[in-house]
């Protein structure tokens, strides 16, 4: 029996694209009859665990503490959470005798990849920015420390790392779910209730919503429903009042639905995360609004940048993020055919990568040569 632990939470863009990999991973297994358990190590609070477990996947609690840039007297709180979550990650890969440890990021994945290098386990990571967050930067000492891999979404990612790091980067692209690459557009539109010949923008704000994309369509919805049929995922409790509108659907969160809805979308607007290589898979136009502030490194800023000047997204930031400039840059795309066709163009090179399939093969690959062929169940 093979046991293989993933990590990472906090966020579902830290929870999804490592699910992707599970998923191809364990068809990789499955595929050569290997016996296999692969689990996954979170937060003991949030969403981690919900989203896991709806995947079918075994999962592991731990206590973690955020990892902040600056000072608060939370961080002396949260170094006793960190503390407790090494331990407690050092007593799960023991007891489940772990072979491989992947880390998706995120300041849960911390503790276990500690823990992971401590054990004398093989790190692998992946960072989804175009820059590495500090969750990465530290796990990049257990990654070298045990001669594993940094994935990155970004080929020039590398440049952000010291010398000494580089050597373990590969450049690997985003992974996202294969529900996105085999989404059906027709399953989206009924799901939505519209016509085979309707234009919808899909507003996405993440899986907590964004306060500040809601106001900014709450500010131009009449102008917007001129135009396309307004599918908008607002996060939960972030409703507001509006006036019947024939062309505006709106959800707290659309669930398994959201790759059907996708598909069928003509323009989809939103942050910039790692959620935004499920839109370049199927080649989508893009709108982006970066989170930005004193609270951000900046990162979704960069991600942006990246896809538009690629040709693949408009981007929005600083003073031009208000609602004239947000209807002016929908109508620039809404109203030029040729436009979107090569922003979708653009985006479907950029996403045109099969990430998942690539980082589970190098994961399948570092298995199958370090056991022996009994233990890999060939005898």
């Amino acid at each position: 029996m093979i046991t293989i632990a993933f990590t990472g939470g906090g966020t579902a863009g830290h929870i999804f694209p490592g699910l992707a990999v599970l998923a191809e991973l364990k068809r990789l297994l499955e595929k050569e009859n290997c016996k296999h358990r692969l689990f996954w190590i979170g937060s003991s609070l949030g969403m981690d665990r919900s989203i896991a477990e709806a995947a079918g996947i075994e999962f592991f609690g731990i206590p973690s503490g955020k990892l902040r840039r600056y000072l608060s007297i939370k961080n002396a709180v949260d170094l006793f959470r960190v503390a407790a979550g090494f331990f407690k990650a050092v007593r799960i890969l023991k007891r489940e005798k772990v072979s491989l440890l992947f880390s998706k990021g995120g300041f849960v994945s911390v503790p276990p990849s500690a823990a992971a290098a401590f054990l004398g386990i093989r790190l692998f990571t992946h960072e989804s920015d175009y820059s590495p967050g500090l969750a990465t930067k530290i796990n990049a000492c257990f990654v070298m420390k045990t001669n594993g891999r940094i994935f990155t979404a970004y080929k020039e990612t590398a440049g952000y790392f010291k010398n000494n790091v580089r050597q373990f980067v590969i450049e690997s692209g985003n992974p996202v779910r294969m529900s996105f690459r085999n989404a059906n557009p027709a399953k989206g539109r009924a799901f939505l209730g519209v016509s085979n010949d309707a234009r919808i923008l899909l507003v996405l704000g993440g899986s907590q919503g964004a306060k500040e994309i809601n106001e900014l369509v709450k500010a131009v919805l009449p102008e917007l429903t001129l135009i396309y049929t307004v599918v908008h995922q607002t996060g939960p409790g972030n409703l507001w009042d509006l006036p019947a509108a024939e062309k505006y659907r709106h959800y707290p969160f659309i669930k398994e639905e959201l790759p059907d809805v996708m598909a069928a979308a003509e323009l989809v607007m939103g942050r910039s995360g790692a959620g935004i290589w499920e839109w370049a898979v199927m080649g989508k136009p893009m709108l982006l609004i970066p989170l930005a502030g004193a609270n951000t490194r900046g990162d979704q800023i960069e991600n942006a940048a990246f896809f538009a000047k690629a040709g693949a997204a408009f981007a929005l930031t600083g003073s031009d993020v208000n609602p004239e400039s947000l209807l002016d840059g929908i109508r620039s795309i809404a109203h030029n055919n040729e436009r979107r066709l090569e922003m979708a163009a653009a985006s479907a090179k950029i996403g045109e990568r099969d990430s998942a399939l690539f980082i589970a093969s190098h994961l399948y690959v570092t298995i199958k040569a370090s056991l022996s062929e009994e233990k890999w169940g060939l005898r």
